[in-house]
Formats: structure tokens, C-alpha cells, sequence
């Protein structure tokens, strides 16, 4: 009995096993996370970037365009600033120079026969392209 004795009191001693933490599984997810928004980030601020950039590149097209305005064909002239220069009005100068603009090249526009561009449309159109060339 005493050799049952001791050896209940020694199992009795034995304890259970310690689960040990495992936050493997969350590091390793975590690490994926990370690196997907890390990638997505970078990837944003390039497409932004060349974004941007086109975005001048075309402003500076749309300049381009006004500034080789041919004015001996009137109306097509006319549609053609106004089309132009309606691209480029994007900051509140040039929609303001815009708006006063616009009325000015509409009497060329709708009518069969229109006589050459007076001087009031033309500095108008050349201040606007000033402005505009001082923005882009």
C-alpha cells in the first residue's frame, strides 16, 4: 500500500500540459495585410503622379491649339477657341475670363456669313491666352 501511496502522490505531482501561446497564424496574416496595403499605397501615389502629368500635358496641347488659331476661316476659328478654351477654363480666372469670352465669339458661330474678328474678340482671346499660358 505504501508503494500505491507514493506513486499516487507522485501523479498527483504531474501536472497537465501548458498550452503554449501561437500567434503565428495572426503575424503571418498580419504581414500579408500590411504588405497588400503597402503595395496598394505606392501603386496610388504612382497612378496619381502619372495622372497629373497627363493632365498637363493636355492643358498644354489645349494652349498649344489656341495659341495656332488660324483667324482668316471666322467661324471655324470661333468654334475652335471656344472649344479650346472652354478645356482650359479650370480655375476661377479663367472661367471668369471664359464667360466673358464666350458671348464675344458666339456671334460668329451661328450665322451662314460672318465678317472678320473685331479687335474687342480679339484682345479678349489674347488675354485669355495669356492667362491661360501664365497658369499651364
Amino acid at each position: 500500500m505504501n508503494q500505491t501511496a507514493t506513486i499516487n502522490e507522485q501523479l498527483r505531482d504531474i501536472k497537465p500540459l501548458m498550452e503554449i501561446p501561437d500567434s503565428s497564424y495572426y503575424i503571418y496574416w498580419g504581414l500579408i495585410i500590411f504588405t497588400v496595403l503597402l503595395v496598394s499605397g505606392i501603386l496610388f501615389f504612382v497612378l496619381k503622379k502619372v495622372w497629373e502629368n497627363r493632365k498637363v500635358n493636355l492643358a498644354k496641347g489645349y494652349l498649344t491649339a489656341l495659341k495656332n488659331i488660324d483667324w482668316k476661316d471666322t467661324k471655324r476659328s470661333a468654334y475652335e477657341a471656344t472649344h479650346y478654351a472652354r478645356l482650359l477654363a479650370t480655375d476661377e480666372r479663367r472661367k471668369e475670363l471664359f464667360s466673358q469670352l464666350e458671348p464675344l465669339l458666339e456671334q460668329y458661330k451661328y450665322k451662314k456669313e460672318v465678317d472678320e474678328v473685331d479687335q474687342e474678340t480679339r484682345n479678349r482671346f489674347n488675354l485669355y491666352v495669356q492667362v491661360a499660358d501664365e497658369s499651364v
